[in-house]
């Protein structure tokens, strides 16, 4: 899968997955106003995120927190 780290209005760091056949650029087509922190693929190997690469079309790359902002976004949804 793919994913994209958005700063939301609040300051937030707000993920969003999705799939590989949709490109970076169109997903952000979605969110135009909210600034892009990061991006690029995401697998979960025995429940643990694994974020690397980039996306050239947006200019921005994984970082090494990303891995822990998918963790902490689902265990929130999980705790709601």
């Amino acid at each position: 899968m793919k994913y994209i780290i958005f700063e939301d209005f609040g300051g937030q760091e707000t993920p969003i997955l999705f799939p590989d056949r949709i490109l970076h650029e169109e997903m952000r087509d979605q969110i135009p106003y909210a600034r892009v922190l990061a991006a690029g693929k995401v697998v979960c190997i025995d429940g643990k995120f694994l974020c690397q690469g980039r996306a050239r079309s947006l200019n921005v790359q994984a970082r090494p927190e990303d891995s822990a902002v998918l963790s902490r976004h689902f265990q929130e949804e999980m705790s709601s």
